[in-house]
């Protein structure tokens, strides 16, 4: 599993912590939120639970300091963007100041620090602050990630960000991609695009869930082998590239598939390309490395 990219402009207002005093927080030193379910505090003790309720429903980390105001001020601009994703992603603060365990355990050096949790596991993305459309970025590709790995719970919030909730078909995607249902997750959203085929969010869904069936049940380590002694076949090297995407590995999947392109013709040619070009929907055309494979794939094919 691999990390979604940085932002360009992420590391900006990073602050060095060995630039502060080893003191603790000052009295009444400004920590925002934690009251409600899209934002929870995590601590030493609670760390623990905390990602291994990322095996049901993505987060992002924000590590801040009650020492350095300007994080706490980013948490609340993750916060925000997070609201309007509707319970797909929870917001966790750590104030390093009152946790010197993760402090050492995630080898924090300056704050803020995001960070990706999903299936129990820490994925780094940046240190510093980010703009809130490259947050929104960043946060989609995580949920993203999330929904190649069968991740899809969502957080049942209480208040106004309850009451924004998705569309029905989507909703129905959702529900069948959580109780394994790829095929009705599918019908779901042949649905909604039937209705409204410039729906955006349902062509990724759709593609994901594509993605998800083509790959059950699939041996990676039988695939991978058939696809080394068979460098040309294309069914071996689209299964790799399924899998690769699977894992994170974004561009090893569009390198694999792009050097086919460049060695295939006819209608291998074609199989290969438009399988590349549905692992660029997964990923979502605003993604760098779909532009960067388009690009690439152009080159090939001309």
């Amino acid at each position: 599993m691999t990390q979604p990219p940085v932002p360009g402009s992420a590391a900006r207002g990073a602050i060095d912590l060995t630039g502060l005093s080893d003191g603790s927080a000052p009295s009444g030193a400004p920590v925002a939120g934690g009251t409600d379910q899209i934002h929870i505090k995590a601590t030493d003790a609670s760390f623990p639970e905390t990602l291994n309720r990322s095996v049901r429903v993505p987060a992002v980390l924000v590590v801040v300091s009650s020492r350095v105001p300007e994080s706490v001020v980013y948490l609340g601009e993750v916060v925000e963007v997070a609201t309007a994703l509707r319970g797909r992603i929870q917001v966790v603060s750590l104030d390093i100041d009152a946790n010197p365990g993760m402090l050492r355990a995630l080898q924090v050096q300056s704050v803020p620090m995001t960070l990706g949790l999903l299936q129990g596991q820490v994925l780094p993305l940046f240190a510093g602050v980010a703009a809130k459309e490259q947050l929104r970025g960043v946060l989609d590709q995580v949920l993203d990630l999330a929904v190649q790995q069968g991740v899809t719970g969502r957080l049942e919030l209480a208040g106004p960000a309850a009451e924004e909730t998705l569309p029905p078909l989507h909703q129905a995607a959702f529900d069948a991609i959580e109780r394994g249902d790829l095929d009705a997750a599918a019908a779901a959203y042949d649905q909604a695009l039937a209705a409204d085929p410039k729906d955006h969010d349902a062509e990724i869904g759709r593609a994901q869930v594509a993605l998800l069936q083509r790959t059950a049940g699939a041996d990676p380590t039988a695939a991978r082998a058939a696809a080394a002694d068979n460098p040309d076949d294309v069914a071996a090297q689209t299964l790799v590239a399924d899998l690769d995407l699977l894992g994170g590995h974004v561009e090893d999947a569009f390198g694999r598939l792009i050097d086919l392109v460049k060695r295939t013709s006819g209608e291998e040619r074609t199989a290969a390309r438009d399988h590349l070009v549905q692992l660029f929907a997964v990923v979502g055309n605003q993604d760098e490395r779909v532009k960067r494979g388009r690009t690439a794939l152009m080159s090939a094919l001309f």
